[in-house]
This record gives C-alpha cells, structure tokens and sequence, in this order.
C-alpha cells in the first residue's frame, strides 16, 4: 500500500497540481502499476499499459451492465446525488456494449470526417472573428475571449441550442465536470447535482420544442433516429447532448490556454511558430501531449487482470495517467523538452478503444483555427501575468490567461 507520505503522486497538493510530471516520472520508476490507498485506486503510469488498459475488455467505463454496487462490492452513490448519477450514467461514455454501441453508432454521424470538414469554415471564422476582438481591446483574458466561446459555441451550434441560452452551458458545464475530480466534497457534489437538474430540464424542453419543429441539428436528428426505428430514450438523448457538450468544449478550452501558457515558457518554440505557421499541426498534437488536459480516466476491472506479477481483483478501479504516458521515455524523446516538430507523437490525450474521443477531429480543427488566428492577427501575443492554475487535478486548465497584443 502507498499513501501520501511515501509517494509524490499527490493529487491536493497545489505544487503537485502545478507541475505534476516529476512526481509521475517518480511512480515510473516505482513500477508498472502502484496501489494508491487514498483513492481506493491502482496507478498505471506507463504508455504502453495505458494504451493496452484502455482497449482491454476486462475493464469498463462502468460495472453496472453486468453488476449490482453490493455484488461488485461498491457502495452505492448517496440518494441525494442521484440526479448526476442519471445524467452521467446515460451517457455513451459511461455506458459499455451493447448500449454504447447503439448511441455512438448514431452520435457518429453528425462526426465524420466530411461533416467535421464542413464546419472548418465556420469554426476558422468564429476563431478570427473572436481574436479579431481581442485585437481591437489590445489584449485580454485568452480563456474568455477566445478559449472558451469558440468551442461553446461550435457544439452549442451542432446541437441546436438557440445563441441567447449558451451563456448558461459554460456555467452548468464546469459545475458538472467538477464530480470527475478524485473524492469531490460535499459542496462540489451539490453544485453538479443542481446544475445536472438544470441542464435536464433546459434539455428536455429544447427536445420537446423540436418535436414540434425539427431543424438540421443533431438534437432533431437523434429524434428523427429514435422516430425510425433506433431507440433512444429521452434521458439517453439528454444525457448524450450534455455530454457532446461538456466532452466537446472542456478539452479544447484547456488545451488551449495549456498551449498557450507552455508556448509563453518556451520563447524559442513560440519563435519557430510565429516564423512557419506549417508547424501549427504538429503544434497542436505536441502541445497536447506537453500538458495534457485530461490528466487521469478511470475504469472498472470487470474481471481480474494481471499486470506485471500483480493481480488487479475484479471490484478495483484503476486509474490511467494520461498526464504520465504522455511523458513516457520509453516512447517519446526527451519528453519533458516541448518539441513543435515533433514528429513521431502517438500522445493518448484523446483515449483509446472503443470510447476514443468522438470529437477529436474537431477539436484538433478548433484548436488549429484559433492558433492559426492568433497567430496572424497577433503576432506579438505577450504574457501579462503569469497565470493561476485551477485547483483541479484530473481536468488540468487555468482559471485566466491575461495577455496583451503588443
């Protein structure tokens, strides 16, 4: 067993949350898999057994498909926040075969590769139009100016919702997220389980409304789907829509104002960008991977698993560092130097297996479209204070990022 005291790995401490990667290069060392008693959890810090773990059945998003709580040995969730509970579990990233199956084989559509094509203009003209506005104050708040409302915006457009209620999906969203931390209090759960019943009842009168009225965005299409043939329930429809948005937006704002800041820490980096803008798309992988917004993901052992001697019981949970694999030496060179040119980058910030990222390829294009912008409309973007990070620990990001335009 390990506790805090013998290991560096420690999620509340706000010097580990500042700069996470030693301690990580820490539990490399220790081994393949570190039992973690304050979390209840098994530690895999290694790329190759997180890829492997992600694609491995033997593990799960959830347990509830095949397990009762007290059969599984878990407690069940307290009746007060069961309103989170339903929102969350209804979601295809919390659900495994075969109702994962049915919802992203419908989800997926409105995901191809032409129809994320067909938004790049409309994503490439929100990001300047936002940067634009940043000029003309002579600088601001990267993460509200730019971060945030390009990718709120873009999935708030995909799922219907009228542009005078986004203001409120931002709000509803991080109060949400802050459940997917490790041991959240009291007070976190209360917000998630308030903004849960919310976004629930704001969802189930935009789906109503499209009954009545459908339009071309994916809120009508998974009615029309249901309407043909393909179930889905309407807590599967509303808990799938507050998924596409807080999955399609949370990543992209972190990883935005993350690249932003490691750019601002590493001027010869940013030199090379600002003087070959070709870079941008091994920018953003690279940046991705230097400072992982999704820093942990968590499964199930559904059955025993071995991993290096050790044998994971069925009823644990193991938790994946994507944070550490992405800084693995066993798989990228001098992974603690941030590299633009990067060019062999097989990063995991999007996951794996059957519940890799479904928006990755717009999130990639909204990333590139508000560098790319930032880049030629503000080609001496300056730091103005070095930033505060957030508190979290498992969705790594800063609570502002002040810069000005030059």
């Amino acid at each position: 067993m390990a506790g805090p005291t013998d290991l560096a790995f420690d999620p509340w401490d706000p010097a580990f949350v500042a700069d996470p990667y030693p301690a990580y290069a820490a539990l490399r060392a220790r081994g393949r898999v570190i039992r973690y008693e304050p979390t209840d959890q098994w530690l895999v810090p290694h790329h190759a057994d997180v890829s492997a773990l992600l694609r491995d059945r033997r593990l799960g998003r959830s347990y509830r498909h095949r397990f009762g709580h007290e059969e599984f040995g878990r407690t069940p969730p307290p009746p007060e926040h069961e309103p989170f509970h339903t929102l969350n579990d209804h979601g295809m990233l919390d659900l495994e075969p075969p109702d994962h199956t049915r919802i992203r084989r419908l989800v997926s559509k409105a995901f191809t590769p032409r129809t994320v094509e067909r938004l790049k203009p409309y994503v490439e003209a929100l990001a300047d139009e936002l940067v634009a506005g940043l000029v003309r104050d002579g600088g601001g708040d990267l993460l509200t100016d730019v971060a945030e409302p390009l990718p709120v915006a873009v999935i708030a457009e995909m799922l219907g919702i009228p542009e005078a209620d986004r203001g409120q999906l931002r709000p509803w969203s991080a109060d949400i997220c802050g459940m997917y931390e490790l041991d959240p209090p009291e007070e976190t759960a209360a917000r998630a389980v308030r903004a849960s019943v919310e976004f629930s009842a704001y969802l189930r009168e935009l789906i109503a409304a499209r009954r009545e009225e459908p339009g071309e965005d994916l809120v009508s299409g998974l009615i029309a789907a249901h309407d043909e043939g393909d179930r889905l329930t309407e807590q599967e429809m509303i808990s799938t829509a507050v998924l596409l948005l807080n999955a399609g937006h949370e990543a992209t704002v972190n990883a935005t104002v993350n690249g932003w800041w490691a750019l601002f820490r590493n001027p010869d980096q940013l030199a090379a960008l600002r003087a070959d803008h070709s870079l941008v798309p091994s920018a953003v992988e690279e940046l991705m991977r230097y400072d992982t917004p999704l820093q942990l993901f968590e499964r199930w052992v559904l059955d025993d698993i071995e991993l290096d001697g050790t044998t994971i019981p069925r009823g644990a949970e193991v938790a994946l560092l994507f944070g550490s694999a992405n800084h693995d030496p066993a798989v990228f060179a001098d992974p603690g130097r941030l590299d633009l040119a990067r060019a062999d980058n097989p990063h995991i910030s999007f996951s794996a297996g059957i519940h890799y990222c479904i928006g990755a390829p717009l999130a990639r294009i909204e990333l590139a479209a508000s560098m790319t912008a930032l880049l030629r409309r503000a080609p001496a973007l300056a730091l103005v204070a070095e930033p505060e990070r957030k508190p979290n620990f498992v969705i790594r990001g800063l609570s502002g990022l002040r810069v000005e335009v030059g």
